[in-house]
């Protein structure tokens, strides 16, 4: 289907909407961005691109621009929590050489698909807040200053509590997962090298890898716990929670802990797969389709995935309505079994006595006899190219 001169509207300023809005403006498409917030940043969090999200920003030539401002990982280290002790090595160089992992801070992925976007002359149009959206073959997007927008397509990726999600799907409670999860940035005091640093601990665990020039790591602490905290990244908390929760962690990951001064706390909770990722003229994408939670560090590449297929879909169908069924069916079986590993994943981490030390020394051996084994268990994955044939 010819895109030019389509007309289409995208819901969210994220890293999945910046990305669909310019690789439907390649196609010619005339693509306006609709973002609540007063500017588009994202603060206070580190994420990372793995090969099949890379895949796509290579397709949109901005894998350079990501290299220059990040960390490429060399290697993924699993250790104890007491003394920071190494328990397994998973060396990137060594057995994924023909592949690249980068550390990113969000906002500077963010800086970089917004440039892009603007230069390919998108529309972005700040401070657009959604009431409600009005299906059909040409859907209105009402907005809470009285404006109405829409066009030949509508996409929402509008995240966790997308208008649009609820206007193609019934109503589902997401339950909360009994973990909850920190993020902070701190300086690199302790010298962190570009390696995602993985501390297992009873219940809990902490990731930490660098970013930028490498003066800076990110943090993610996850916990297991009966209480209740909210969902979304925005809740501050008190760093002596965290270091409280964290009361054991030694070495690297207590110096890092004790460096915190400023935190955000949210509960993770499972959502469902959206059951519908389309309607007439509407497309969801992102976490408005398949929210995940962050074990598996596939939330951006999901939604990189999501808007090259997306826009490659519609290029190859025949019509609107073809090419928006055709995105889904690539899209949504995938999803679902990467948000399943994500959501099974935490548990290998938080073992408790005496089950840790046994399954420590068998990662020992597993690294020891089968290393690149090892690396390529997720190979399903990172190997993954939308952007391929």
């Amino acid at each position: 289907m010819r895109l030019k001169d389509k007309t289409i509207t995208i819901i969210g300023a994220g890293i999945g909407g910046l990305t669909a809005a310019i690789a439907l403006r390649r196609q010619g498409a005339n693509v306006t961005v609709l973002e609540q917030a007063e500017a588009i940043s994202e603060v206070g969090a580190g994420l990372q691109i793995t090969p099949n999200g890379l895949a796509v920003l290579k397709a949109l030539d901005l894998a350079e621009d990501l290299a220059w401002c990040s960390q490429r990982a060399r290697a993924v280290v699993l250790r104890s929590h007491t003394r920071s002790e190494e328990v397994l090595r998973l060396d990137l160089e060594q057995y994924a050489a023909d592949l690249r992992y980068y550390f990113v801070h969000r906002s500077d992925l963010i800086g970089i698909l917004a440039d892009a976007a603007r230069r390919a002359g998108v529309k972005v149009r700040l401070l657009q807040k959604v009431e409600r959206i009005e299906t059909g073959a040409q859907p209105k997007v009402h907005l809470a200053n009285g404006a109405r927008c829409g066009g030949d397509l509508v996409v929402g990726a509008d995240g966790l509590h997308s208008r649009l999600r609820a206007a193609l799907n019934d109503s589902s409670e997401p339950f909360f997962t009994g973990q909850v999860a920190w993020r902070a940035v701190v300086p690199n005091t302790v010298g962190l090298g570009p390696e995602a640093q993985v501390f297992m601990g009873p219940g809990r665990h902490l990731v930490a890898y660098p970013m930028r020039d490498g003066s800076i790591v990110n943090l993610v602490a996850a916990q297991e716990r009966k209480e209740w905290a909210g969902e979304g990244w925005n809740h501050k908390d008190d760093p002596e929670n965290l270091r409280r929760a964290f009361a054991g962690f030694g070495g690297k990951a207590g110096d890092l802990l004790r460096a915190v001064d400023d935190v955000a706390l949210w509960g993770l909770f499972r959502h469902e797969v959206a059951q519908n990722w389309q309607g007439e003229a509407l497309a969801l994408l992102g976490d408005a389709a398949h929210p995940t939670l962050p074990f598996m560090a596939q939330g951006a590449n999901l939604a990189l995935e999501d808007a090259w297929t997306l826009s490659s879909s519609l290029a190859e169908a025949p019509d609107m309505t073809m090419g928006l069924t055709l995105y889904q069916n690539r899209r949504r079986e995938r999803a679902q079994k990467v948000v399943a590993a994500a959501s099974s994943n935490a548990w290998k981490y938080h073992l408790r006595p005496p089950f840790n030390w046994p399954a420590h020394q068998i990662l020992k051996l597993a690294g020891h006899f089968a290393p690149g084994r090892m690396v390529g268990q997720f190979d399903w994955i990172y190997r993954h190219d939308v952007t391929a044939g």
